[in-house]
C-alpha cells in the first residue's frame, strides 16, 4: 500500500475533481437566467438547490449510517457518478423546474462525496489529522472555485459545455478514488448499522462544541462563496461611477480569487493546527473572517486592488477553520462511526447555509450590496465563542475516554 502522503495526494485530486459539480451551475447562472427567462424566485431556488439536495442527502446518509455501513471509497465513487449524470442532464433540461430538480439531485449525490472523502482522509492520519483534512478541504475549495475560473477566462464558453466538463471531471474523480486510494488504519472500514449512532456521537460535549463552531462557520462560508461575484460586480460598478459597464467576468474572477485563496488558508491552518491546537486555529480564523464580513461594506466602491486584497484575506480566513472543525468532530467520535459524525455535522451546517444564502440577496435587494454581508458577522463570532470550551490545555486529553469504551 502507498504511503499516507501519496494516498492523501490521490484523494485530494479526486475531491477536487468531484467537487467541480458544486458551483458549476452558479458560474453559469447568468446564461441560464437569460436563456430560460428565470424569475428572481426561480433564480434563488436554482442557487439554493444544491444546498437543499445536499442537506437531504446527508440526512439520509446519517440516519442510515451509510458512510460507515458502506465502504467510504465506494460511496464516494457512487456520489461522483450520480452527481455527474444529474449535472450533465442540465444540458437537456426543458425548463426551470427541470433545472432546479437536477441541481437538487446533484446536491444529494454530493452528500456521498464530501463526508466520505473526509472519513477516508481521517483513516490515514491520526496525529497529523488536522493537516491532512486541511489538504482535502483545500482541494475541495479549488474544485468549487474552478467553474468560476472557466467562466472568467472566457465568456464564449457555452454553459452546457461548462456542465459537461464538470461532469467528466467528477467521473474521473470517482475512478481515482476506487483505483488509487485505499482504506487507512485509523477508522473502521465498515460498521454495523446503529440507530443510536447519532445520539452516541453527540452525547459527548467536545463533539457538540465542535459542531456548534461549525455552524457559525457555515453561516458565513457559502453565503460569501455564492454572492461574492455579485457583490464585486456591484462594488466595481460603483467605483467606475457609471463610466463603463463592469463585465460579469470580473465578478467571476473575484469569486475565483476568493474561493481559491481558501485552499491556501486550509492547508496553512492544517500545518499549524496539529501543533498549536485545532480549536485555537479555527477560532482565530473565524475572528478574521468575521472582521472581513464587517469590512466588506467599508471597501465597497473601492478600486479593484483594494477589493481583491479583501477577497484574498477573506478567502483564506473563511475556510481555514473548516477542516479543523471536521477534524475535531472526527477526533471526538467513536472510531466505528466517524463517517456518521462527519455527515451529521455537514448536514446541520449546510441546512443553515440555506438561510444565509437567501438572506444576503434579500438585504441587497432592499438596501443595496454595500452592507449585505454584515448579517454574516454573528456566525463566526458565535462559532469562535463555542470553541472556547475546546481551547483549554486539557481539552485534547479528554479524547474519547467516554465514547471509545469497549462495545
Amino acid at each position: 500500500m502507498s504511503a499516507p502522503s501519496t494516498q492523501l495526494a490521490w484523494l485530494s485530486l479526486a475531491m477536487f475533481l468531484g467537487m467541480t459539480l458544486w458551483f458549476s451551475a452558479t458560474a453559469a447562472t447568468a446564461a441560464m437566467v437569460a436563456e430560460f427567462h428565470l424569475t428572481a424566485g426561480e433564480t434563488a431556488w436554482l442557487t439554493m438547490a444544491v444546498q437543499g439536495g445536499f442537506v437531504a442527502g446527508t440526512l439520509v446518509s446519517a440516519l442510515l449510517n451509510l458512510p460507515d455501513v458502506i465502504n467510504a471509497r465506494r460511496l464516494f465513487a457512487a456520489g461522483c457518478v450520480g452527481g455527474a449524470v444529474a449535472n450533465a442532464a442540465l444540458a437537456g433540461a426543458g425548463g426551470p423546474a427541470a433545472l432546479i430538480a437536477l441541481r437538487v439531485t446533484t446536491g444529494f449525490a454530493l452528500a456521498w462525496v464530501y463526508p466520505p472523502g473526509m472519513k477516508v482522509a481521517a483513516g490515514w492520519f491520526d496525529k497529523q489529522r488536522g493537516a491532512a483534512l486541511g489538504m482535502v478541504i483545500g482541494a475541495l475549495t479549488i474544485g468549487s472555485a474552478f467553474p468560476h475560473l472557466m467562466a472568467a477566462a472566457s465568456a464564449r464558453i457555452p454553459w452546457r459545455t461548462l456542465m459537461l466538463s464538470a461532469s467528466a471531471l467528477a467521473v474521473l474523480g470517482g475512478l481515482i478514488v476506487v483505483t488509487k486510494v485505499g482504506d487507512g488504519p485509523y477508522v473502521a472500514k465498515s460498521a454495523r448499522f446503529d440507530p443510536r449512532a447519532i445520539a452516541r456521537v453527540f452525547s459527548h460535549r467536545p463533539a457538540r462544541l465542535a459542531t456548534l463552531g461549525y455552524l457559525g462557520h457555515m453561516w458565513e462560508l457559502y453565503a460569501v462563496w455564492t454572492w461574492i461575484a455579485a457583490f464585486a460586480t456591484a462594488s466595481l460598478a460603483t467605483a467606475h461611477f457609471g463610466a463603463a459597464p463592469v463585465s460579469s467576468r470580473t465578478g467571476s474572477a473575484i469569486a475565483f480569487l476568493t474561493i481559491a485563496s481558501g485552499a491556501v488558508g486550509s492547508a496553512a491552518a492544517g500545518l499549524f493546527a496539529d501543533r498549536v491546537g485545532k480549536a485555537r486555529v479555527a477560532a482565530a480564523a473565524m475572528l478574521v473572517s468575521g472582521a472581513c464580513a464587517a469590512l466588506a461594506g467599508v471597501v465597497f466602491g473601492a478600486p479593484l486592488f483594494v477589493l481583491a486584497t479583501l477577497a484574498v484575506v477573506w478567502g483564506v480566513a473563511v475556510v481555514a477553520d473548516s477542516a479543523q472543525l471536521s477534524a475535531l468532530v472526527a477526533e471526538h467520535s467513536p472510531r466505528d462511526h466517524v463517517g456518521t459524525a462527519l455527515t451529521v455535522q455537514t448536514c446541520c451546517g449546510f441546512l443553515l447555509t440555506m438561510a444565509s444564502i437567501r438572506l444576503v440577496p434579500a438585504i441587497a435587494l432592499a438596501s443595496g450590496w454595500r452592507w449585505a454581508f454584515l448579517c454574516l458577522v454573528p456566525g463566526p463570532l458565535l462559532g469562535a465563542l463555542a470553541l472556547r470550551g475546546l481551547c483549554g490545555p486539557g481539552a485534547s486529553l479528554a479524547r474519547q475516554s467516554e465514547i471509545r469504551r469497549p462495545r
